[in-house]
């Protein structure tokens, strides 16, 4: 093989690590994706109430929360593979577990475990894939990588649904938990890239090292942007409802397909023009879509909304996370990912709890107009990031 093969080969997407990645991270991400709409349904059948409903929803994205920076600790002194197994091993227990579950009880705690398992399997997938994928072309690999979350998204709610109306519960959560397996089974014959570990200076440094300083601000960034989720997956059928507004279950997958092919161009956009090519529109996509359901007059109004939601959620998410991974080093990429995927989830979980307040004070509409606001702060915020760096390059010009 010549230099010039070598070359184009390193430069390759689609290889069969990648490949493996992808198909892990979809099948994993479809068994929980069908357990999103039937948790619920499930916490009813045990004879729960909302408040119980809520809790038991809730707990699994703050259990995930917690853990990520102690996924992204393992990733870099244990290793990618040791960690991603043990999450997904993890996930396949605990939603199995839900077969069985005799108790509301039963099932909160294992809610708690399956966070945990979900906190380290998906912050060590999006290392690894940043492992896989060439640095040049960091931006729409991870375009792709995502689009195989998105997929799930798109048929995964609606397929569980349709289960869980077909089939008993304790059969559905064992079909889930077998898509876990399937994961578990591909990332067994990934070949991961050896951690590079730095030498231990201070003996306190885990104690107060719970983040990646490099992608701290993409990821506070991320914050302002997925508080909007929290408002959309929590409250969207009940205000749809209110208004009488038919479609809600078109609406999650008119998302997810304008998402899937937003990914399919965004991330290379990124690798030629950088993320000031992607936020500010993408994120302006978000506020229309924000104000349409503040509106919300029709079914149509809806389905434009979910298409402009995905459209801007799509190129928003893939350039954060290549941004939050372009200048931190390859032994702090875990860190990376878990300090990304941390405010991932403390946006969707903090975004449910303070809208479902400002929905009962002042109604389902103000959820919207809020998180217009949240998302146009952190344009504002972006703009600021930008302006501090180009001062910063014009002292140094002149030094």
């Amino acid at each position: 093989m010549t230099d010039q093969d070598l070359r184009v080969n390193e430069a390759k997407i689609w290889t069969r690590d990648f490949i493996f990645i992808c198909l892990a991270n979809f099948f994993v991400f479809l068994g929980f994706q069908m357990t999103l709409p039937t948790i619920p349904l499930f916490v009813k059948h045990l004879g729960g109430t909302d408040q119980l409903i809520g809790f038991v929803v809730g707990i699994f994205t703050f259990s995930a929360l917690l853990l990520r920076p102690f996924a992204g600790h393992a990733l870099e002194s244990k290793g990618r593979k040791i960690v991603y197994l043990f999450g997904l091993l993890i996930f396949v227990l605990s939603v199995g577990s839900y077969s069985i579950a005799p108790s509301i009880l039963f099932l909160f705690l294992m809610r708690i475990i399956q966070g945990i398992g979900w906190g380290f399997s998906t912050t060590a997938a999006g290392t690894i894939a940043t492992d896989i994928i060439p640095a040049s072309k960091r931006g729409e690999g991870l375009g792709y990588y995502g689009l195989s979350g998105n997929l799930a998204l798109a048929f995964g709610p609606s397929l569980g649904l349709f289960l869980s109306n077909a089939i008993p519960f304790h059969i559905l959560f064992l079909i889930c938990s077998f898509l876990g397996l399937l994961a578990f089974i591909l990332a067994i014959q990934i070949r991961y890239k050896k951690v590079e570990k730095k030498e231990k200076t201070e003996s306190t440094t885990f104690k107060v090292d719970i983040y990646e300083k490099n992608a701290l601000m993409p990821s506070v960034l991320l914050f302002f942007v997925t508080v909007t989720f929290g408002g959309i997956a929590t409250f969207l059928p009940l205000y749809t409802a209110e208004k009488h507004i038919a479609g809600i279950q078109w609406y999650f997958l008119i998302y997810a397909l304008a998402l899937m092919v937003t990914r399919t161009f965004a991330g290379s956009l990124y690798d030629k023009k950088g993320h000031q090519a992607i936020f500010i529109p993408g994120a302006f996509m978000i506020i229309v879509a924000m104000i349409l359901l503040s509106w919300l007059p029709s079914t149509l109004v809806l389905f434009v909304a979910a298409f402009c939601y995905g459209l801007g959620f799509g190129s928003v998410q893939p350039a954060l996370q290549a941004w939050a991974m372009e200048k931190t080093p390859i032994n702090r990429k875990g860190m990376a990912n878990a300090t990304f995927f941390s405010f991932f989830d403390l946006g969707i979980g903090i975004g449910a709890m303070v809208f479902g307040q400002i929905g009962d004070l002042f109604g389902y509409f103000s959820i919207y107009i809020t998180s217009a606001c949240s998302v146009t702060l952190s344009i504002l915020l972006y703009i600021a990031i930008l302006l501090k760096d180009r001062r910063k390059h014009i002292v140094r010009a002149h030094l």
